[in-house]
């Protein structure tokens, strides 16, 4: 499958030395990781895949300190070829500080070509017939020794990301995509991770937990703690403990005694062997908790200002059916053309000439380029429209008359007129 190119293992400061001195004389390499999130509570890098247009490279950071691998990643001259790359670059940055400069995206590539399938396995498949072996896809990547069959799937990765760069290049270039592509990318290049806050209300992230009354909430909070607490010390992904859906569930029947946790559930429901007598503990301290429940957050934060109301859901509709034309003209998914967001700024800022298309939040220079004139005029029109109407009507635009029902109108027809 790899022809002739070479594996090499990296363990030793030593071998990793000569790993970076040859990947800093690379104009492209390809870079992919593997960590542990589905087997621990708080993941971590494991591995680390590189590949140069001549060895690949599979370094182990639970082995070595990878920071000389810090100058390779940050370096302006040296192409880092991913395949999604936005969680290969929140990890790097997570665990070990790196600096990622100079990314490209092969995924994004492929989704700014209309590509149907946009896999790695997919475009591998596509481009040299090779069937790449998902059979480690889920493997626990903490565990040593690692074994042959680990680093071959790992290497293959990274090993086919400097060619398949190539091609897409090409292609975009056929096209007159690349700028579009490697604007992109240097947004995920620029990603940051987000550390994690001991926050009261994380409860919340529970689907449903919003529907349940207030006693059910400072219950499921209570729950929501004790699965945490048995993850961190079992060092489980919280969701391998107990799934949402039972948290809400016994939020929901709050069984106050073993007996009526197994009268709710099947009485051998594994968690309800192994965790009755806890889950019913966390169960009676929700009931009798009188902490005040914080504010659950909303699903969007309200922005000040900006156009709303009968106005401003004319306005999406319209730029929808704009994406929808433009979507289906150039063969390519919503991403490529404006994303829900974007068309939701669109929306509140209404932009009626091409210095207000400037500062819309989230606009890329592209988007600008190619829409920016279509946005403008598509904002006129529909608010255009509505100023016409009113003027007509006498009434202000963002309102509408309230129909009158059979109630008002004989309420109306009583008053005296004057």
């Amino acid at each position: 499958m790899f022809g002739q190119t070479p594996l090499v293992l990296v363990e030793t400061p030593e071998v990793l030395a000569d790993c970076v001195s040859a990947l800093s004389r690379a104009r492209v390499i390809g870079v992919d990781t593997e960590s542990d999130s589905m087997h621990h509570y708080r993941e971590k890098v494991c591995l680390v895949q590189v590949s140069d247009l001549h060895t690949d490279y599979v370094i182990d950071p639970l082995a070595v300190d990878l920071a000389p691998l810090g100058s390779v990643l940050a370096s302006r001259d040296i192409v880092k070829v991913f395949h999604g790359a936005d969680y290969d670059v929140v990890c790097l940055k997570r665990d070990f500080g790196f600096e990622m400069r100079n990314i490209f995206d092969t995924m994004i590539a492929s989704q700014f070509l209309g590509l149907p399938r946009i896999g790695l396995a997919d475009l591998v498949g596509t481009w040299w017939g090779v069937e790449l072996d998902k059979k480690w896809q889920r493997h626990d990547w903490a565990e040593r020794p690692l074994q042959d069959e680990h680093l071959e799937y790992a290497r293959g990765d990274s090993h086919w990301l400097p060619a398949l760069r190539d091609i897409l290049v090409r292609r975009l270039t056929q096209v007159g995509r690349l700028e579009h592509v490697l604007e992109e990318c240097g947004i995920v290049e620029a990603r940051e991770w987000v550390r994690p806050r001991n926050d009261p209300g994380e409860f919340w992230r529970v689907k449903g937990s919003k529907q349940l009354d207030p006693t059910g909430q400072r219950v499921l909070r209570a729950l929501f703690a004790w699965r945490d607490g048995v993850a961190a010390e079992a060092d489980r992904p919280v969701y391998r403990v107990l799934p949402e859906e039972i948290l809400l569930e016994l939020a929901q029947r709050r069984p106050e005694s073993t007996d009526a946790l197994a009268a709710a559930f099947r009485r051998n429901a594994p968690f309800v062997r192994r965790f009755g007598p806890e889950l019913v503990d966390a169960v009676v301290a929700g009931l009798a908790d009188t902490e005040p429940l914080p504010e659950p957050p909303e699903r969007e934060p309200r922005v000040e200002g900006g156009l709303r109301g009968p106005r401003a859901e004319r306005l999406m509709a319209a730029l929808k059916a704009w994406r929808n034309t433009e979507v289906e003209a150039r063969g390519l998914p919503p991403v490529a053309v404006a994303s829900n967001s974007l068309l939701k700024n669109l929306t509140r800022q209404a932009p009626r000439t091409r210095e207000e298309v400037e500062s819309v939040d989230e606009i890329r220079a592209w988007q600008k380029s190619l829409y920016g004139g279509t946005w403008v005029e598509i904002v006129n029109d529909v608010l255009g429209r509505d100023e016409s109407a009113a003027d007509a009507n006498g009434a202000p635009p963002a309102r509408r008359r309230r129909r009158r029902g059979p109630r008002a109108a004989a309420v109306s027809a009583a008053e005296p007129v004057e």
